[in-house]
């Protein structure tokens, strides 16, 4: 079910530029992005993993993680082969390395038919990075909008400013998920990227497109938990994008290639959120750790718990119908109502 990719632009000899993320590889005829599922083929770009799905999941949609969308609600997730990035920690290895092309064949409608008949609100482009499936994801999403489900996005930000003006209009909300902050000896070394300045452009853009936009941060001891690069990152994200722009620290959990390294202690965790907290940011999360009280929403007027969280599950809802403080009244930037159920029903993967 290969494409022909609209992310691209041609070169002399028949080479051509692939300009869905950051790496702008430019590709010889023949081969393949550093993502291995955009290729030239006399010329022209296809996207060889167009329509052939590797993960199939109902979610609750604060596990992509969104704390402030649709809250209470559920997300069917898919996901692709390969990736943009080369994380040595990566939790979905499984595909995101893959160098074989394939998976379930499902078109968009399949998708979206899918999505219906699971009873979920929205369709979330994850697992892997949907940057590098971009034009089979915004074939989905358009379709999805016009049966009424939203489009969620979650990525690395690793993006251009042409998939940015892609999304807009199709795409509703994205989590863009930072590791280490953003420190660039972790992020040469266990990720294989330069530099996180075609992120913050990205997220910049996303804001600009009416994107609905949050940010997580995954900390990993012993190597990604710079306290000096969370305050760059964090006033960064305060003067830029706002203090209202929610964030999660979220815990490290050993897999692929970092197996020897610890969980990340919850008293780094908690400082992160404290640096967060000293930059001005309203809503800021420990994710990864259910039972912290840094998990719940606070209101920022008055201080008081509006969302009670455990986990994926919501305890208690103490917001009103136009998403103001039930304690003080002040407004709680929060896109939704409040959910229909508070317990999420038990998930298993589809594929």
């Amino acid at each position: 079910m290969e494409k022909e990719a609209l992310l691209y632009r041609k070169l002399r000899d028949n080479r051509v530029e692939c300009t869905a993320c950051a790496r702008l590889c430019k590709i010889p005829d023949g081969s393949r992005g550093f993502c291995f599922v955009r290729q030239n083929r006399g010329g022209r770009l296809y996207l060889a993993n167009y329509g052939l799905v590797e993960a199939l999941q109902v979610d609750p949609i604060e596990k992509k993680p969104f704390n402030h969308f649709m809250p209470g609600t559920y997300a069917f997730g898919i996901g692709t082969s390969s990736c943009n990035w080369g994380c040595l920690f990566c939790q979905n290895h499984n595909i995101s390395k893959e160098r074989e092309i394939k998976g379930k064949e499902m078109g968009p409608e399949d998708v979206v038919d899918m999505a219906i008949a699971y009873n979920t609100q929205s369709i979330a482009y994850t697992y892997n990075e949907p940057t590098i499936f971009a034009e089979y994801a915004l074939d989905i999403a358009r379709l999805a909008h016009k049966k009424g489900l939203k489009n969620l996005w979650v990525t690395n930000g690793y993006m251009t400013s042409e998939t940015v003006r892609a999304m807009k209009g199709l795409i509703d909300a994205a989590v863009v998920n930072y590791k280490g902050s953003g420190e660039m000896k972790f992020a040469n070394k266990y990720e294989a990227v330069v530099s996180d300045e075609p992120i913050k452009e990205a997220m910049l853009q996303i804001r600009k497109a009416g994107i609905h936009l949050e940010l997580t941060d995954l900390i990993v001891p012993r190597a990604g938990d710079s306290l000096e690069a969370c305050d760059d990152l964090t006033g960064w994200v305060a003067a830029n994008l706002g203090p209202d722009t929610p964030i999660q620290f979220t815990r490290f959990h050993p897999d692929y290639k970092m197996l020897d390294f610890p969980e990340t202690p919850y008293e780094t965790l908690k400082a992160h959120y404290d640096t967060a907290k000293k930059n001005g940011l309203n809503y800021v999360y420990v994710g990864n750790a259910p039972g912290n009280p840094y998990e719940d929403t606070y209101c920022s007027g008055c201080g008081r718990v509006v969302i009670d969280r455990f986990g994926f599950d919501i305890e208690q809802w103490s917001l009103t119908e136009d998403m103001r403080c039930a304690n003080c009244g002040h407004r709680v930037f929060m896109l939704g109502r409040r959910p229909k159920r508070f317990r999420h029903r038990e998930m298993t993967a589809l594929y």
